[in-house]
């Protein structure tokens, strides 16, 4: 028993499989807001021998990648709802080195969060 992982991309409407990895991924960074138990901790659990938590989303959640550049945190923090996280990686073209993850209710408004 274990985790896979399977990152997807869209690109001109058609899925794409961008990388499996065996463990917990980056692309469910998601669920440390927007999930009643993160892919984190229900990693740990089930690795304990733990009961496993609710996966249960709250709202609505979205995330999205920080790519290449830090923007202003200031910027971030002006989105209601919205969580930053950086994770410490040097500023490299193409690199992952953050996300922000919003959450709502109201679909609408979860979509101009994003757009602003």
């Amino acid at each position: 028993m274990g985790v896979l992982a399977v990152e997807f991309f869209e690109k001109n409407g058609k899925l794409i499989a961008n990388e499996m990895a065996p463990r917990v991924h980056n692309s469910g960074h998601w669920t440390i807001e927007g999930a009643c138990t993160s892919q984190f901790e229900n990693h740990l659990r089930a690795v304990l021998g733990l009961p496993l938590g609710s996966t249960k989303t709250i709202g609505r959640p979205a995330m999205l990648n920080i790519i290449s550049r830090y923007p202003a945190i200031v910027d971030i923090l002006r989105i209601p709802q919205a969580h930053c996280h950086f994770y410490g990686k040097s500023e490299r073209e193409g690199r992952k080195i953050g996300h922000v993850t919003v959450c709502d209710y109201d679909a609408d408004l979860l979509r101009k969060m994003i757009d602003s």
